[in-house]
């Protein structure tokens, strides 16, 4: 069976999952870490952590966290937390030596964010990079095609590695994956395009480009119009086309198989009869998935 050669950031580590929603709850430290070889033992090249609003009223509990799982599994791990006071706990209770030497990963970072890369006095860090978002005249504003995507994928990655001695291939960018159903404005071909700009870019070469697949199916049916799994298909579909483009790592579930579509694919066919759409005529299509 054909597979995608991607790099698996493990995203279980998340209360987005009840099962993990309820070890951080009863604070089932030994659940937790078998949850963390697992993943590692499907592949993950690292594994993202996220205890959610607790990680801000109680920080220490995240600390704990970070520290029983490099007990047990020797990955870099990414801290997933918008707040710089959070994420210095966690810059201070990784210890690399338990990591095989690499380095932590913040995610994230974004123009609009940028007092995170003071915690570089703590330590060296890479970076998952927010590509959806840019600082324009002081005000944020959000990136609507695959050029501002890419502009500011390339601007901010630059001057990290100019102003902070960081390596190109120190930086995820992630592109995020719009849910298809409220995608009525061609985010999802702005993506796409996103990615292969980047990645033909000379200057950003050895760049990683990553993403989360789990909203693309958000609010639709379980099976497709053909009986296959929906969501599945729409996460493997995007990949067969971004994977070529360039895009190299998923925040995902290291223990599925993600892999490329035949051509003659039914849900491959109605992505790509979507992705140049916009309005009520994505909307359509969007039906066509799971409407005979």
């Amino acid at each position: 069976m054909k597979k995608f050669h991607l790099n698996i950031l493990g995203e279980r580590i998340n209360p987005g999952f009840k099962s993990t929603r309820a070890l951080f709850d009863t604070e089932d430290f030994a659940g937790i870490q078998a949850l963390a070889v697992k993943q590692v033992e499907a592949g993950a090249f690292a594994l993202n952590v996220n205890v959610g609003p607790r990680a801000k009223s109680d920080p220490q509990f995240m600390a704990e966290v970070i520290r029983a799982i490099q007990a047990v599994v020797s990955v870099p791990l990414s801290f997933d937390f918008p707040g710089a006071d959070v994420q210095e706990v966690c810059l201070k209770a990784y210890d690399q030596g338990k990591a095989s030497g690499q380095l932590p990963i913040i995610n994230s970072i974004a123009e609009t964010r940028w007092d995170l890369l003071d915690l570089l006095k703590i330590r060296p860090f890479k970076v998952i990079l927010m590509g959806t978002e840019r600082l324009e005249d002081g005000v944020a504003k959000p990136n609507k095609t695959g050029a501002e995507i890419a502009a500011t994928a390339k601007r901010a990655t630059l001057r990290m590695v100019r102003d902070h001695g960081m390596t190109v291939s120190d930086v995820y960018v992630d592109i995020s994956v719009s849910a298809l159903i409220a995608d009525t404005t061609g985010m999802t071909r702005a993506t796409l395009d996103g990615i292969r700009l980047i990645s033909s870019d000379p200057e950003l070469k050895g760049i990683n480009i990553s993403g989360g697949l789990s909203n693309i199916g958000q609010q639709l049916p379980v099976n497709a119009a053909d009986g296959s799994n929906l969501k599945e298909q729409l996460e493997f579909a995007f990949l067969t086309l971004a994977v070529p483009s360039g895009m190299n790592t998923v925040l995902g579930t290291p223990w599925r198989a993600y892999k490329p579509l035949d051509d003659d694919n039914f849900v491959l066919n109605t992505f790509k009869g979507f992705i140049d759409l916009t309005g009520s005529n994505a909307l359509r299509q969007v039906r066509k998935f799971y409407k005979a």
